[in-house]
């Protein structure tokens, strides 16, 4: 099922640990793929600098599990 719009995929891998017998998720990295006009490229790096201070899961666990993102613009064909 896809969920975001043509031109924008997100991959997320975790990274857990074994603590005390428990399996404990320490690390996220997610990828964002997104193809747009190029006249659109400034946007969406501002975009991608700002959205995870405001995004709620970010601020939520970001305290307890080290996130970090990138991003992988193209030109839209």
């Amino acid at each position: 099922m896809r969920i975001a719009p043509p031109g924008l995929e997100g991959d997320a891998r975790g990274e857990v640990e074994l603590v005390g017998g428990i399996l404990v998720i320490r690390r996220i990295h997610v990828t964002y793929r997104l193809s747009t006009p190029a006249e659109d490229r400034e946007k969406v790096r501002r975009a991608y600098v700002i959205h995870a201070e405001n995004c709620p899961v970010y601020r939520s666990i970001s305290a307890a599990i080290a996130i970090t993102t990138e991003l992988d613009w193209r030109e839209q064909e």
